[in-house]
């Protein structure tokens, strides 16, 4: 299984939150059906506003390369990074 952890620190103003975390929800609904989706989420930061995080949990890199070359997966992260900076941590298990 690979485990990612993807934390998000939005850009100055409040419309640069709004926009990653829409973007980020809208993402984690589309994921959840797709093929060796084991665990997917978003969690918003409970003592910084201007931080999410997106964990997400896939049976094997052959599934989580499939997500990652979905449309909406490049249409969805594409918007979450024009609105700040992401930190991807990866981890196999």
């Amino acid at each position: 299984m690979i485990r990612i952890n993807c934390f998000f620190k939005a850009s100055p103003g409040e419309d640069a939150l709004k926009k990653a975390l829409e973007a980020a929800k809208a993402l984690t609904g589309k994921s959840l059906a797709h093929e060796g989706c084991i665990a997917y989420d978003t969690f918003c930061s409970a003592t910084r506003p201007d931080v999410f995080m997106i964990c997400e949990t896939w049976k094997d890199q052959a599934c989580l390369d499939k997500h990652s070359a979905t449309p909406e997966f490049a249409e969805y992260v594409g918007i979450i990074q024009e609105n700040g900076q992401l930190k991807i941590e990866t981890f196999e298990f």
